[in-house]
């Protein structure tokens, strides 16, 4: 596991405005970072991104423990939310590049729509965007985000999951399930 953090920076804020969707991911509003996340949450736009070395490794991040929502949990390589007035693709490239230093192309997959809630602390009720990468750059993390990251094969993260489920966020077991399910093809290219 590594968690030698290399750069800081606050990269979002509660009161950034999130784009709100209907069931078709048509945007109908804005609303605050925070309000998102209240109760059982407003459903938004978002992205989570899977990026693989060249190893056919995935990078693994755990949520920084100041996180209002699943602090501490093992996430994919990289989620948030596409900005006002700006592209998905926009979207994915600063965030990949302001939590993990990284670029890399990205690949669309599939959208899914999924709620969840946390402790009674608020909730996340997204639109999602699935998206695959594959870099060789080294990961410079973000400590704001970040508390550490790792690489993890493919069998090996099928058999944590497996085994201690709860140590991942929803939307990475739910995301992990469909990629492993429906784009096994996918996944043994880019692990090749």
């Amino acid at each position: 596991m590594a968690d030698a953090l290399q750069w800081e920076g606050v990269v979002s804020s509660d009161a950034e405005p999130l784009i709100l969707v209907d069931a078709e991911d048509r945007e109908i509003g804005h609303a605050s970072k925070a309000v998102c996340h209240d109760g059982h949450g407003i459903r938004h736009r978002a992205f989570s991104l899977f990026v693989f070395n060249r190893r056919g490794e995935l990078l693994l991040q755990q949520r920084s423990a100041s996180k209002r929502l699943w602090p501490g949990y093992w996430s994919n390589s990289c989620c948030s939310h596409p900005r006002q007035g700006e592209s998905m693709d926009q979207a994915t490239r600063r965030r990949l590049r302001q939590e993990l230093g990284l670029t890399c192309a990205l690949r669309p997959l599939y959208k899914f729509e999924y709620q969840a809630d946390y402790q009674g602390l608020g909730a996340e009720n997204e639109l999602c965007w699935v998206y695959l990468g594959r870099t060789a750059a080294p990961v410079r993390a973000n400590g704001n985000e970040v508390a550490a990251w790792r690489y993890v094969a493919i069998a090996e993260l099928d058999q944590e999951i497996a085994t201690h489920a709860e140590r991942f966020t929803p939307w990475l077991k739910l995301e992990w399930q469909c990629l492993r399910r429906d784009f096994a093809d996918v996944l043994t290219t880019i692990a090749a």
